[in-house]
């Protein structure tokens, strides 16, 4: 079952008043960050790249590479393909990106496919792909496909975010998390785009692209 789809704007509102009724604590975040953000891209090959690229990089680093590879018309699955290391490397892509995002271009990973794959099936086609992590498939899973109910706990910025929002002791870990984000489905996507507008707010910058 792939479940419910976030189309809209008026489907992350309809999630986050769910959360709100809910959860005290995401009533407290909203009433402070406002309405949410669709978060929504096309999918297929640039958008799956362009997560690869925010791999443990900071926000502001990613959105400076993703602009030159743009700029240098480095986005697209041909071209990346074929283009030689010292190409890849003069937009800022480390070694070991080069590799991954090579290895992404030569995959076989089929796009159209992965909408109508159930979240485990899919999250499993695309970490097959080397470079590919649990994180860079459920952010793909949340804002290209649109899907409702995935969460991506190895995030630092909703770990933070979460701790700060329920007054933990500390960060959570990736495994407690996705256990706190149980009682959030079936808008799991949604808490974490609450928890990301709320660590803009609490952190005075931004935790996801």
């Amino acid at each position: 079952m792939v479940g419910r789809i976030i189309e809209t704007e008026a489907d992350v509102a309809e999630g986050a008043a769910w959360l709100a009724a809910h959860h005290p604590p995401f009533a407290r975040s909203l009433a402070l960050t406002g309405p949410l953000p669709l978060r929504r891209s096309a999918d297929g090959f640039e958008t799956l790249l362009s997560a690869m690229v925010s791999q443990q990089v900071s926000v502001a680093s990613a959105n400076a590479i993703w602009g030159r590879m743009q700029a240098a018309g480095l986005t697209h699955r041909a071209t990346v393909a074929t283009a030689p290391d010292e190409a890849l490397r003069a937009v800022g892509l480390s070694r070991q990106k080069i590799r991954y995002a090579q290895a992404l271009a030569q995959s076989r990973v089929d796009f159209a496919a992965l909408r109508a794959m159930p979240e485990a099936e899919a999250v499993a086609h695309l970490v097959a792909v080397p470079g590919i992590g649990r994180w860079t498939a459920e952010i793909y899973l949340m804002f290209a496909l649109g899907r409702a109910d995935v969460f991506a706990p190895g995030d630092l910025a909703l770990q933070e975010a979460a701790r700060l929002l329920y007054d933990l002791p500390e960060r959570p870990s990736e495994r407690a998390l996705r256990a706190m984000a149980q009682d959030w489905a079936p808008w799991r996507a949604v808490a974490a785009r609450a928890l990301w507008a709320y660590y803009r707010v609490a952190k005075e910058r931004e935790g996801i692209r």
